[in-house]
């Protein structure tokens, strides 16, 4: 049995780092990673680190964005992932970012992701649209991403980043549940600071899970870690967003909750393992 599966990685390298949007400096230096992200990290370093964490499994993201009314964009190349996924097919597996300035363009981007390279979800920054969760305009990614039976990820909570607006509390997830009841929703960064409005979701809907990423063991809510031990411990999922959350931290931090046995080993790998069909994987 493996230890962890973090189902929010990011791919560091200079070569993705240097990239990034300057607007995105300020949120970078207030999680103590703008050196970091300036020099980028190799892959095998940060493999070293999730071995020295203890985390043998991670989901690589392709995060993309482009706010509305600017000139920002950014994309993390699928492609680029899929490479990394296809050196390293025991530590990673794909998850495709989706961005619905151009529908189309980014539904065949989807299609060929999962079909072609075995990515096996989703991500939606909402923030980064400037447009809630439930919105028409996702609708094509939602029903695709049911019709290949594949997870999105769906950044609920506020926005760190200063130039972005707030647009996705958790209780906007609620019609996107009820409209798609195939489809398997991850509300990830919490929903922080409306996380119990965030349980209330993966509470009402079978279909709705929480990641925990973004936010250090330490900071969560005690009714966040009452749900994981209680009627949650089906419904959230270990995270970290590396490097906003650092591996190692977020491990030794975990190993410091007062969590079950069980219910601990539902959040680092077993939930994951059944909501992204991963069993065969671990």
């Amino acid at each position: 049995m493996i230890r962890a599966l973090d189902i929010v990685v990011n791919l560091w390298t200079k070569e993705i780092t240097q990239h990034y949007p300057p607007e995105l400096d300020q949120f970078w230096n207030l999680v103590n990673i703008l050196e970091m992200t300036k020099q980028g990290v190799t892959v095998e370093r940060e493999l070293q680190m999730m071995d020295e964490a203890g985390i043998d499994k991670g989901l690589l993201v392709a995060t993309t964005g482009a706010p509305v009314g600017s000139n920002i964009f950014f994309e993390k190349p699928f492609e680029k992932i899929a490479a990394v996924c296809a050196q390293h097919p025991g530590r990673f597996k794909g998850i495709i970012g989706v961005n619905p300035s151009k529908i189309m363009t980014w539904i065949k981007k989807l299609d060929k992701a999962v079909k072609e390279y075995g990515f096996v979800g989703a991500h939606l920054y909402p923030h980064w649209f400037d447009t809630a969760p439930d919105d028409r305009m996702y609708y094509p990614f939602y029903a695709k991403c049911a019709e290949l039976g594949v997870p999105i990820q769906i950044q609920v909570g506020h926005s760190a980043q200063w130039f972005l607006r707030t647009v996705a509390q958790p209780i906007t997830l609620d019609r996107v549940a009820i409209d798609f009841p195939e489809l398997k929703i991850i509300g990830i960064h919490i929903g922080h600071p409306w996380t119990e409005e965030m349980i209330s979701m993966a509470w009402k809907h079978p279909n709705v899970f929480i990641g925990t990423d973004a936010h250090l063991p330490k900071y969560w809510d005690a009714s966040l870690i009452k749900f994981i031990n209680s009627r949650g411990q089906d419904k959230v999922m270990f995270g970290t967003d590396w490097p906003v959350v650092d591996f190692k931290r977020a491990m030794e931090e975990l190993d410091k909750l007062e969590l079950r046995e069980a219910s601990k080993r539902k959040l680092l790998v077993e939930n994951a393992a059944r909501v992204y069909n991963l069993e065969n994987w671990i």
